[in-house]
């Protein structure tokens, strides 16, 4: 028996991927792979957490068999990570897999199984891990009303995107303005200088969207951006670091990176001031 689908694919985030680039970085986008449909996310430079945040729909998906065999027990979906290069083929970066969340055309599209949560699933190369997937799977069956049946996509909408969907409210991450600040004290590293002079020079710090913030000289001492994080600590992508050799004509050499995997134990909350005039006058 045919049965007639529609999968959403929300792809909102990847962490801690593998660095492809020699700058120890990636341009990384993801392809999904569902029956004998495929699509891909944007590309986005230079970074190790890419946020996507970005809705793939898979329109007239058609499987065969009983229905409750596709509730229960639905195709797998296939994940994998790319790094664009500029010259020649995408290198592969990793794999990964998912069972999307299956809603029948006769079920309510409510809690507790809709809409879908984001999920880490682990990517792999190989047998090693190589880094994490935010994501979130629903294939909804389209009943005899057509997609006009199909539960709205929930905005929100990004003119500056063109046709790319962003992934809905409700299973988007609700997001707080963070200040991130770094303060080097000071760094133990030997750099064998080349031959040529070397110079102080400013650097750049890569943080989570991609974009780039400027780092002031060592000297200085501190740095700081704000950053749209997720007000669910659990979903914070990691700080990267990376220390470059800077050398003539603007070249960047890497010396070394460190990934700081959780952010909570340095997260600071001012205190509610409500909470404190209650304190002073009760």
């Amino acid at each position: 028996e045919k049965q007639v689908f529609q999968l959403r694919a929300h792809m909102y985030q990847a962490r801690s991927l593998f660095a492809a680039d020699s700058s120890g970085l990636s341009d990384p986008f993801a392809r999904v792979f569902f029956i004998s449909q495929s699509q891909c996310t944007e590309v986005l430079n230079e970074t190790l957490c890419p946020t996507w945040d970005q809705l793939l729909v898979f329109d007239n998906v058609e499987l065969y068999g009983e229905a409750h065999e596709m509730r229960d027990d639905p195709p797998i979906i296939v994940i994998e990570i790319y790094d664009q290069d500029t010259v020649g083929k995408a290198d592969f970066m990793g794999r990964t897999f998912a069972k999307p969340v299956v809603k029948m055309s006769d079920e309510q599209y409510c809690p507790p199984r809709f809409p879908p949560q984001l999920e880490y699933y682990q990517i792999y190369r190989g047998n090693s891990t190589a880094g994490d997937l935010l994501a979130a799977f629903e294939l909804l069956q389209i009943g005899p009303g057509g997609k006009s049946d199909l539960p709205p996509i929930d905005g929100p909408t990004d003119m500056d995107r063109g046709p790319i969907l962003p992934v809905p409210l409700g299973i988007r991450p609700v997001l707080s303005k963070y200040r991130v600040e770094v303060i080097a004290l000071e760094h133990h590293m030997s750099i064998q200088p080349s031959s040529r002079t070397t110079r102080k020079t400013p650097t750049s710090a890569i943080w989570s969207s991609g974009s780039k913030c400027p780092l002031p000289a060592l000297d200085k001492q501190h740095t700081f951006a704000s950053q749209d994080l997720p007000e669910n600590e659990l979903l914070h992508p990691p700080l990267n670091i990376r220390v470059v050799d800077c050398r003539a004509f603007g070249r960047y050499t890497l010396v070394g990176s460190h990934a700081v995997s959780s952010l909570r134990k340095f997260i600071y909350r001012p205190p509610d001031k409500k909470a404190q005039h209650w304190n002073m006058t009760g």
